[in-house]
């Protein structure tokens, strides 16, 4: 036989549960974990009975088992079998295999249910109560006689309540689920025994650590599984609900720790960004928790990243918040100083000196020959010749000496024939 400190032990899986550290305004705190459920604890087998018992199961009157009917390690079931003893409308399983595997499944069941992470503590009265879905956990829960309790959600709405020691539900009490809600998604987790008063009207699969008893005409839409001790029953309808949506496997979440180091300062006017880093199952979201980061600069709460052109220089002290619904949030406090904007001296560019122009020499004029008196372009005195950018005081020196020796030529022809005239030798 299983010893009843295994039972209870938590899934290795979900024990190894490591401790981080994270910086929160400068001071190492430890993250924490928690185990979630994203669906129906998973009975395996034990979903298709009514009635689990370990040592026995004990009837007394006309109860109706709308499922299986089972017994490990113990022998002895007795109060079925003919009228006016209960029925079953399932199948009996005696200290056989199936019987035994249901047992199994039913310790797995009961310790995912136990390590689960309460999202509400220190309950006891649920009477008068109505309850979204949830982990809800106490010392010793109760309903009070003629309590009613409500359990609003929707189709896929889990709610597991723990029970550290007894439950204990009053005569004539109700639970009554709404929203499209079921029975199927309820579970109670005991750690002792529970017991179900006089025509209770109770709903959800009870996991007891030891003995389950059911009084006269309590009536139940869902299962009755005692892992280590008896099962007793007493003209009651039990119904084992069907048709209920697949189990989940737990989930580990684990509180953020910001990792990253601490931004640099930024200069207004310059692009900026710097990213805030942190570990998480899931992943966590940012959000700016305190003060206001410097004009110009925004946060991505999915991302983590601070960027933005900053606006104006000067100091400014915020805070982060990295969270995940994991407990605790990581949040780590930040002081950046802007600084003023880098100012750009345009250089000077150095004046060209201006390179003297060489003025275009001027043509004198020149004297037609036969210095006629005409005012027409090239005629008359003075007359210039035209620039032709050449100094023309060659041609006018040549020229000269060219009506010189002329001049001088005609003279002597001159001369020469008034000799050879008769009369002049």
């Amino acid at each position: 036989m299983v010893s009843t400190a295994t039972r209870r032990s938590t899934i290795m899986a979900l024990a190894a549960l490591g401790l981080a550290s994270t910086l929160t305004l400068g001071t190492l705190s430890a993250a924490s974990a928690a185990t979630v459920l994203d669906g129906p604890v998973n009975l395996g087998t034990a979903a298709t009975y009514g009635v689990l018992g370990a040592s026995t199961v004990t009837n007394t009157g006309p109860t109706i088992v709308n499922g299986d009917l089972g017994l490990y390690p113990g022998t002895s079931i007795t109060g079925f079998g003919g009228a006016p003893s209960g029925v079953v409308n399932g199948t009996v399983h005696a200290t056989d295999a199936a019987a035994t595997q249901a047992q199994s499944d039913t310790t797995t069941a009961y310790n995912v249910a136990a390590s689960l992470t309460p999202t509400t503590t220190g309950i006891s009265e649920l009477s008068g109560l109505s309850l979204t879905p949830g982990v809800y956990t106490g010392g010793a829960l109760a309903l009070s006689d003629n309590g009613a309790l409500t359990l609003a959600g929707s189709a896929n709405s889990v709610w597991v309540f723990q029970a550290a020691s007894t439950l204990t539900i009053g005569s004539a009490t109700r639970i009554t689920i709404t929203g499209g809600a079921s029975a199927c998604n309820v579970f109670w987790q005991v750690g002792s025994s529970a017991t179900i008063g006089t025509a209770a009207q109770f709903q959800g699969t009870v996991l007891a650590d030891q003995s389950i008893t059911a009084t006269t005409s309590a009536t139940i839409v869902g299962r009755l599984l005692a892992s280590n001790a008896a099962v007793t029953l007493d003209t009651n309808t039990i119904t084992a609900p069907t048709g209920c949506t697949p189990p989940a496997e737990p989930v580990v979440t684990v509180a953020p720790t910001i990792t990253s180091t601490a931004p640099a300062n930024p200069t207004a006017g310059t692009p900026y960004s710097h990213t805030v880093t942190a570990t998480g199952t899931p992943s966590p979201g940012y959000a700016v928790s305190s003060g206001t980061l410097p004009a110009g600069l925004t946060l991505d709460a999915t991302s983590g990243t601070i960027s933005g052109t900053p606006l104006t220089p000067g100091s400014s002290t915020f805070g982060v918040t990295a969270s995940n619904g994991t407990v605790p949030d990581a949040t780590v406090s930040y002081t950046v100083t802007t600084a003023p904007a880098v100012v750009v001296t345009p250089s000077q560019t150095p004046t060209a000196t201006p390179t003297p122009s060489t003025p275009a020499p001027t043509t004198p004029a020149v004297r037609q020959p036969g210095g006629g008196g005409g005012t027409g372009a090239g005629s008359g005195p003075g007359t210039m010749l035209a620039e032709t950018g050449t100094d023309a005081t060659p041609i006018i020196v040549f020229g000269s000496l060219v009506l010189l020796a002329g001049a001088a030529l005609v003279t002597v022809v001159g001369i020469r024939r008034r000799r050879q005239r008769p009369g002049n030798e």
